[in-house]
């Protein structure tokens, strides 16, 4: 009972107030990673019917130098992962798959950081919130008990007072709430972009190995001997 005691003095000594401090401190940071992510993924993003074509056009005529010039020129996701096999096509097509399944991992690495901020934040700022009402209410009974110590003409005017104490203790909930919708909404839609960026940059993986398959490479071995012969 003693332990049941401090509890309830400690929250009633600390009150609502640092809740609401900390879910606004919590709503802050959110909107820093949410504008801060939002920058990094429109500096990955691609025009990938664009891109694509470039890139075909140069590797069709065997251009390997000048399509890794325009990969290098472009600081999209799906460029940094062709380039990565580029740059291992004299290894051979399982190489560059490799190298570029490895610059996969990296990017994705750079684009999921923070985001489970956001989520986190989402899925407990309610409970949060939650938490400063339970205190809330804690009080309100508080002062209840105590007005109604004290007599019952006393306790039935503090009845009212009671009740506002609750209604903004409800506060609470409804700031996590806040707090937590932009939160969940901003993570499903860089999820959703993290999605589409990987899709974009595998429609790349497959077109440059394509050009590295081993079928090529055999075709382009046995023209290399006919002209020795020749």
């Amino acid at each position: 009972m003693e332990i049941v005691f401090f509890l309830k003095n400690l929250l009633v000594a600390s009150g609502t107030a640092w809740v609401l401090w900390l879910l606004v401190a919590l709503s802050v940071g959110s909107v820093g990673v949410i504008v801060e992510r939002a920058l990094v993924f429109r500096a990955r993003s691609a025009d990938l019917r664009a891109l694509t074509g470039a890139l075909d056009a140069a590797l069709a005529r065997g251009a390997t130098t000048e399509a890794q010039g325009l990969l290098e020129r472009e600081p999209s996701l799906a460029a940094r992962v062709a380039i990565a096999g580029l740059r291992l096509a004299d290894h051979g097509a399982e190489a560059a798959h490799r190298g570029m399944e490895s610059a996969m991992a990296v990017e994705r690495a750079v684009l999921d950081k923070r985001l489970a901020y956001l989520g986190t934040l989402g899925n407990n700022a309610p409970f949060v919130g939650l938490f400063g009402t339970v205190i809330g209410v804690i009080l309100a009974f508080d002062a209840l008990g105590t007005e109604g110590a004290a007599g019952a003409a006393a306790g039935q005017a503090a009845s009212a007072a009671v009740m506002a104490a609750i209604a903004e203790a409800l506060v609470a909930t409804a700031v996590g709430i806040a707090v937590a919708l932009p939160a969940v909404a901003a993570y499903n839609y860089f999820q959703r972009r993290i999605a589409c960026m990987v899709g974009d940059a595998e429609a790349l993986t497959k077109l440059v190995l394509a050009y590295l398959s081993s079928e090529r490479v055999t075709l382009a071995e046995v023209r290399q001997q006919r002209r020795e012969v020749a």
